[in-house]
Parts: C-alpha cells; sequence; structure tokens
C-alpha cells in the first residue's frame, strides 16, 4: 500500500500483555464506538496464518488496511450482530477469501456457524467460543490460547468495553444474561482482553467484576427511581433521573435501553 494512501487508520498493533493479539482501529469514533471498533487479528507467534475476529463498519479503507496487517487470513470470527462489527464483512472477505464464522447464520460466509463451547482450531491458537449473552443475545468472547498452553488473552466483544459500561441492547439484551456472563468471565483472573471498543483490558476477570458491582447499583437507582416517581413511570423519565450527568442526546438514549432491560428486570424478579 502506497505511504499515506490510508492516513486516517491505525497500523496493526500490539495489546499489552499478549503475545497472540494485535488491533486495527477503525476510523468510526462517535459516542457508542468510543475512539472507533477494535478489528483483532490474532496469531500465534511464528504463525503463517491468522485469525481476524469483526471486520468492522462498511469501510473499504479500514478493510485495506487490514487485510494487510492480517497477512493470509484462514478464518474470520464474529462476536456479535452489531453493523459496526458485521457491515464490512463481504469487502473483507471480497479481499482475503476467508471463510466467516459466527453464531448467526447471516453473518457466516462458507462456513457453518460457531456453536458455543466449541474449540476452533487456526493459526496456531485453539480458540474457544463462550456464549456471553446480554449486550446482544448472540454475544460471544473468544479464548485464545496456543496449542497445548493456557489462555494468552480473551476478546471481548462488546461485552466488556475498555473504560465505561456497555449497553444492553433493549431489542434482544437482557441483564439476568448479563450478569451470568460477566460472572463466567471472572473465571480468566490476570488475563488481558481485547474490547470491541476502547483500550485494552488488564485484567479481565477485575473488569467483569466491576461491571457486575456497577449493574448492580444501576438496579437499586432504578428501583429508587421507581419508588420515586410511581409505578407508571417510563423508561425515558426515569433515564433523565438517574443519569443525569448525561447531556449527549445519542449517549442516553443508550442508557435508556439499559434502563428499559433494568425495568423488565426487576418487573420479572423484584
Amino acid at each position: 500500500m502506497p505511504a499515506g494512501e490510508f492516513p486516517a487508520y491505525e497500523a496493526l498493533r500490539p495489546v499489552a500483555g499478549t503475545r497472540a493479539a494485535s488491533v486495527v482501529l477503525c476510523d468510526n469514533p462517535s459516542p457508542m464506538t468510543m475512539e472507533g471498533t477494535n478489528s483483532v487479528v490474532l496469531r500465534a507467534p511464528g504463525a503463517a496464518q491468522s485469525v481476524v475476529v469483526d471486520p468492522g463498519p462498511e469501510d473499504a479503507g479500514h478493510a485495506r488496511v487490514l487485510a494487510e496487517a492480517a497477512g493470509e487470513v484462514s478464518l474470520v470470527l464474529i462476536t456479535h450482530r452489531h453493523a459496526d462489527h458485521t457491515d464490512g464483512i463481504d469487502e473483507f472477505v471480497r479481499l482475503t477469501g476467508a471463510p466467516v464464522r459466527a453464531l448467526l447464520s447471516e453473518h457466516c460466509r462458507g462456513a457453518e456457524p460457531l456453536a458455543t463451547g466449541e474449540v476452533v482450531e487456526a493459526a496456531g491458537l485453539r480458540i474457544g467460543v463462550i456464549a456471553t449473552p446480554g449486550h446482544t443475545a448472540d454475544s460471544i468472547c473468544l479464548d485464545v490460547a496456543p496449542a497445548g498452553g493456557e489462555t494468552d488473552c480473551v476478546v471481548l466483544g462488546d461485552t466488556i468495553l475498555g473504560r465505561d459500561s456497555t449497553v444492553l441492547d433493549s431489542t434482544d439484551g437482557s441483564l439476568p444474561d448479563y450478569l451470568d456472563s460477566l460472572r463466567a468471565l471472572q473465571e480468566f483472573a490476570g488475563r488481558p482482553g481485547v474490547p470491541g471498543h476502547g483500550p485494552d483490558v488488564a485484567d479481565v476477570a477485575a473488569a467483569a467484576a466491576a461491571l457486575e458491582a456497577h449493574r448492580n447499583s444501576r438496579l437499586d437507582q432504578v428501583r429508587e427511581a421507581i419508588a420515586r416517581l410511581g409505578a407508571d413511570a417510563g423508561a425515558a423519565e426515569i433515564t433523565r433521573d438517574i443519569y443525569t450527568e448525561v447531556t449527549d442526546p445519542v449517549l442516553l438514549a443508550a442508557a435508556e435501553q439499559s434502563t428499559r432491560v433494568a425495568m423488565d428486570y426487576i418487573a420479572e424478579r423484584g
């Protein structure tokens, strides 16, 4: 690629604390995507091929930079259905010819859907598929380890972000599922994580425990707001009551989705 052809896109960046993971950051910053979408390149040291996770949005420049950084791609994996992770699939397949696997068949190309609990062997790695619904129903994380070795890192998708908390999509997100997913990720003590947005996560278990506590605190706030505003208060009113520090309408709309999911939880479980 000629120097400067795509100056807005970052080159391959190694993830701190891992030997297998690097990131190419897409130039799609927003209140929802932070600095942009992290497309992840996985490869055991010395391996000839790579695995790419989440090719990102529909963006030809990002696809070109990612394809060049990844080299020969044996497989593409998808962490969840959102467009900022999946709309770039077809362009990336056109450039690399790699098959694509995801939980949802509509995101697969030339390969079968993933199964939770499956272990994928590629690029000198064993990649375990962990069901982590909550952000969306199809969200997964990936336990990445060298063949015969222990976990090198966990690819987190949007289940855990590099900072702040993720939105629980009100169309198919679930707070009970999300809390269960956070508990499952607490087994990865001391292991680094690669989020779909934001900086690297130093310790997956610590981040998951902090988010579990945060979600339980938000639940208490929603309960208190319902008691204060009345049982007929809607999600928008409760969100404005709780998220007093948030003024950006995009972030408020996202917070309202999580509030709706919390209200569903309270209605079902008290």
